[in-house]
């Protein structure tokens, strides 16, 4: 069940690393391939490598807020379910979403048994994929971000947090694979 109220938690670790604000600053350039990484599938219990993606399917790589397993980003949770809702239409099109949280193992299993996730929801409670791909940081955990990768794995689309405009929409999402 998610609360509005249930803090515990919440002061980690890594919500003191995260803490101070630092900009997204992103210096990855389009036509060119992104950082590989391995992260745990929380979906799955697999390890996802993103470059077996590569020559086989363009990805869209969803770095997502979570603070805890019961405090979500009032900005990304909406995304979060607009993602998973719209997996199907991703998958139909040949395209893997790759959500990326900095929560740990365990939160990550319970956002993935409260939510219903259908798509991958990969662990870095590290932060080092969050701080490789510069989406920024704030008041306890990384920014979001949305990078599209061509079947490639070349950089086609990005884009960055801003209070103006925060998530890049499930619509514009979907544009970039046309």
């Amino acid at each position: 069940m998610l609360t509005s109220t249930d803090f515990s938690g919440l002061l980690n670790e890594r919500f003191f690393r995260n803490f101070l604000p630092v900009p997204a600053r992103n210096q990855l350039r389009l036509g060119v391939g992104t950082p590989d990484f391995q992260l745990p599938d929380i979906t799955n219990g697999t390890l996802v490598k993103l470059s077996d993606y590569k020559g086989k399917q363009p990805v869209l790589l969803a770095f997502t807020r979570i603070f805890t397993e019961k405090q979500y980003c009032p900005f990304c949770f909406p995304h979060i379910k607009a993602l998973n809702e719209n997996y199907e239409e991703f998958k139909n099109r040949g395209i893997e979403v790759l959500m990326i949280t900095s929560t740990d193992e365990g939160q990550s299993q319970i956002v993935v048994k409260d939510l219903g996730l259908k798509m991958p929801l990969l662990s870095d409670p590290s932060c080092r994929v969050f701080r490789t791909y510069q989406v920024g940081q704030a008041l306890g955990a990384p920014l979001p971000a949305q990078f599209v990768l061509d079947k490639e794995g070349k950089l086609s689309y990005w884009h960055l947090f801003s209070f103006l405009d925060r998530n890049a929409s499930i619509e514009i999402l979907l544009e970039q694979f046309n």
